[in-house]
């Protein structure tokens, strides 16, 4: 049986040292793209550690927000982190979620569906627990063409390391990352009024060691790799990063353009 997620997702802390840092800066302008109201109920599906529950708690005053994610680790780190009685967090799969149809006036997915095998799947699960004339929307990134922080690492890791090219590969083809992806899927699922945009945020990290560390925690496709490779083939790869990082200058702070892609759309009336 397939897994319904390819994200290795053990520890909430080392999620957080990563990527959270940027799902919660992604989260105010993807809030911005997909709107708010209050006394609203909303599903946040693949929550992760909270990033987007969080941000949506504070800019509207929402009567519920329910986070599901397919991680007991992250589920784990996001419940210890609330204080608000609004948000709840709980384990479960976005290809088959445990709500009853048209539950929800707003559903959101923040970083998740690129990393789903049978994404149009988790996409009519959205649709089905959405009441009429409620959003759905979602964002992933633009892992081929505006992602340069994970650019970075695949290019050079393909240049040293055989398997790496194979990886770099399935990294750049993951599901809905393509221009117009996303807004065809949420087409053929029905919903109307489907709208698509480009968001931008800025990676900023302040030295090498910031940037490199991380992949040394275990999260995601990029430290599920390194985890993979003996000490001395780790260290040279560290090597060969580290100067596509420095790129000519003095270690210290660098900042990277980060782009996803978002879509959102109306459940039928």
């Amino acid at each position: 049986m397939a897994t319904s997620s390819t994200f290795t997702a053990t520890d909430g802390d080392a999620y957080q040292r990563q990527m959270g840092r940027w799902s919660r800066r992604l989260a105010e302008p993807f809030l911005d793209f997909c709107g708010t109201a209050d006394e609203e109920e909303v599903l946040d599906v693949g929550c992760g550690t909270g990033s987007l529950s969080f941000a949506l708690a504070r800019r509207a005053n929402v009567r519920r927000v329910c986070g599901l994610d397919y991680a007991p680790a992250y589920v784990d780190f996001a419940s210890r982190q609330n204080q608000d009685r609004r948000i709840e967090f709980r384990t479960g799969d976005a290809t088959a979620m445990p709500y009853a149809d048209r539950s929800f006036d707003r559903v959101l997915s923040l970083l998740m569906l690129h990393f789903v095998p049978q994404a149009e799947r988790a996409v009519a699960e959205m649709r089905r627990v959405a009441r009429p004339g409620a959003t759905v929307a979602a964002s992933v990134w633009d892992t081929r063409g505006g992602l340069l922080m994970t650019r970075i690492f695949w290019d050079t890791a393909a240049a040293i390391e055989p398997e790496a090219d194979a990886l770099r590969a399935q990294h750049y083809v993951r599901p809905m990352t393509r221009p117009g992806e996303l807004a065809k899927a949420w087409r053929d699922a029905g919903l109307t009024d489907v709208r698509d945009a480009a968001l931008t945020i800025r990676m900023d990290f302040a030295s090498f060691d910031d940037y490199w560390l991380p992949y040394q925690g275990g999260q995601g496709p990029i430290a599920a790799y390194v985890a993979t490779l003996s000490d001395q083939r780790r260290l040279n790869l560290r090597d060969h990063v580290r100067r596509a990082y420095l790129d000519g200058e003095a270690d210290g702070p660098r900042s990277y353009a980060a782009i996803a892609w978002a879509v959102k759309g109306i459940a039928p009336r």
